[in-house]
């Protein structure tokens, strides 16, 4: 035999919770909040990089190429507009959720890129990357003494 049980909407926690939760800041953890993405195409001379880059100066943005590996490194400054002065305009921030900080990415290719026929251009957010395959380097037959 089952007992019955009369249910209140209004007596659960879980809802109390809801509407405490609306008020709380949102809290995201720091390297979450901003991931550069990349998308990666081959061809037959090299490799086609398109990076994610949102809200960078194109001098904040390092490229570094070490034999197979690239890094993609940038900084996110924080821009504060300044006030007058005067008194009148006071104002407080209510909530900030605009990121700033360092952030890097870091991936190796199956091949070695020549960093000198490599180039980077960055607009309108985007960091495309055209990276040279370096050319094979023939092996050496030994002679045996």
């Amino acid at each position: 035999m089952q007992t019955v049980q009369l249910y209140d909407p209004f007596a659960s926690a879980g809802l109390e919770d809801l509407f405490r939760g609306l008020f709380k800041p949102v809290q995201v953890a720091r390297d979450a909040a901003i991931a550069i993405k990349v998308d990666v195409t081959e061809k037959d001379n090299g490799y086609v990089v398109h990076a994610d880059i949102p809200g960078v100066n194109r001098e904040d943005i390092q490229v570094t190429i070490e034999g197979s590996q690239v890094t993609i490194a940038a900084e996110v400054k924080r821009i504060i507009e300044a006030k007058d002065g005067n008194g009148k305009d006071d104002e407080r921030v209510l909530r900030s959720e605009r990121y700033y900080g360092a952030v890097y990415r870091s991936f190796v290719l199956p091949v070695e890129l020549d960093e000198e026929a490599s180039a980077a251009k960055y607009e309108n957010g985007v960091l495309e990357l055209k990276l040279a395959k370096k050319a094979a380097v023939a092996g050496r037959k030994l002679t045996i003494q």
